[in-house]
């Protein structure tokens, strides 16, 4: 009996660590997370490692795919049943047709934090056909002048009150031997990033943006036709043959200190630091014709972290993206990654950010935040529009037209 009893309590001995060794291993937690940001690797492993200071068993594989590829991958996923557990979603339009389609999982009432979002923020990730919020928003983006700090006062040059003092100093620029503006048109999106620069002063901002989505303006309005006419008068400033200057061109240049300025996004003063560690930025709203006109420059939601509506992990998931939606992590963003963090209360430490948050008097980014919701969306019309004025084979007239009469086949207010 004592010969029995002993051999039970040796092998109880033996059995037990092995339990609890398969019981702290399946505490253990795996969750993919799928991005478009190959360029930005290294920040979310420092991200993800800050997480693991307080949720050690929770893994997170960053995976991220060719921007130009990642949303056929992540929509075939998803419809195959499949995909990652934390997903990097677009934002707006973007983002709807994977709500609509049962992909993600409503946040409203499971990331208590967004509640100190402002309205204007969460409108990036909230679905226009439910209400509900999918996401929590990451960045900020304003469309605006960039410029070179060091070529301004090497060549005397000047913050413009007016849109003629505006193309005075490009003048200058290009006097000296300098490309006034880094823009190009080969690539059709990097144009409708110019007009988010140019066009709201000349189509007056929120008054007009709140107009034309109540189906009370349309795109054949004067004020958008004056905008237009202020892309064409930029033409003489853009780089030799810009037709065929694409974004990485655009990028070198003015990364090179061969252009003075850029009507570009702020995500763009990170990739420069990388690029030309000693380059200083500074930014400027795009003047009207005079100084007492209201200057404005675009501003979006550059996309947000939700979760799939497959997941195994919901709980673990959940952690992490409440964790995104804390001012530790936005401050972690906007220090690595030289980008407004969308999260409230983070101050961004990068001067040429500051420089950006001082003078800003944004409007929303026009097409993005109100007409990529139906097809053809209003950005790939202005795109197209927008390339073939520049180029010269198409009037400001038809330009309008075309575009106006694109969206209208999907969008109700102009169907009335």
């Amino acid at each position: 009996m004592k010969k029995f009893i002993f051999s039970f309590v040796l092998l109880m001995l033996l059995v037990i660590p092995i339990s609890l060794g398969f019981a702290a291993a399946k505490d253990e937690v795996e969750l993919t997370f799928w991005s478009w940001r190959t360029e930005d690797v290294k920040a979310y492993e420092k991200f993800i490692a800050e997480f693991n200071k307080e949720n050690p068993n929770i893994h997170i594989k960053f995976i991220p795919y060719r921007n130009t590829e990642y949303n056929t991958i992540l929509s075939t996923a998803l419809q195959g049943g499949s995909g990652p557990d934390i997903i990097h979603l677009r934002a707006y339009g973007g983002m709807e047709s994977l709500a609509n389609a049962g992909y993600l999982i409503p946040l409203n009432d499971k990331v208590p934090e967004l509640k100190e979002f402002p309205e204007y923020v969460l409108g990036g990730a909230t679905s226009i056909r439910d209400g509900k919020i999918y996401g929590v928003p990451f960045a900020l983006q304003h469309v605006l002048v960039l410029y070179n700090k060091h070529l301004f006062n090497e060549l005397g040059l000047w913050i413009p009150k007016t849109w003629d003092e505006f193309l005075t100093i490009a003048e200058k620029a290009k006097q000296a031997g300098y490309i006034p503006f880094a823009n190009g048109t080969k690539d059709a999106w990097t144009l409708e990033t110019l007009f988010g620069g140019i066009g709201p002063t000349f189509y007056g901002g929120d008054k007009y943006y709140e107009a034309v989505v109540a189906g009370e303006k349309t795109f054949e309005s004067e004020e958008m036709g004056k905008a237009f006419e202020k892309m064409l008068e930029l033409r003489p400033y853009l780089p030799d043959y810009y037709t065929g200057v694409s974004y990485t061109d655009m990028q070198m240049m003015f990364a090179q200190e061969l252009a003075v300025m850029w009507i570009a996004g702020s995500y763009e003063i990170g990739t420069m630091k990388q690029m030309n560690p000693n380059i200083e930025i500074g930014a400027f709203i795009v003047p009207g014709e005079t100084q007492d006109v209201p200057a404005y420059n675009s501003i979006y939601v550059d996309g947000s972290y939700g979760i799939n509506a497959d997941t195994d992990h919901l709980e673990e998931a959940l952690k992490f993206i409440r964790f995104t939606a804390t001012r530790k992590f936005g401050q972690m963003f906007t220090d690595e990654l030289a980008q407004i963090s969308a999260v409230p209360g983070v101050i961004p430490t990068v001067e040429a950010l500051k420089d950006v948050v001082s003078v800003a008097n944004p409007t929303p980014y026009l097409m993005l935040t109100a007409f990529r919701y139906g097809q053809p969306s209003g950005s790939t019309l202005l795109q197209n529009e927008l390339q073939a004025l520049m180029a010269g084979t198409q009037d400001i007239e038809t330009s309008l037209r075309k575009i106006q009469e694109g969206i209208a086949t999907w969008y109700e207010p102009f169907q009335k």
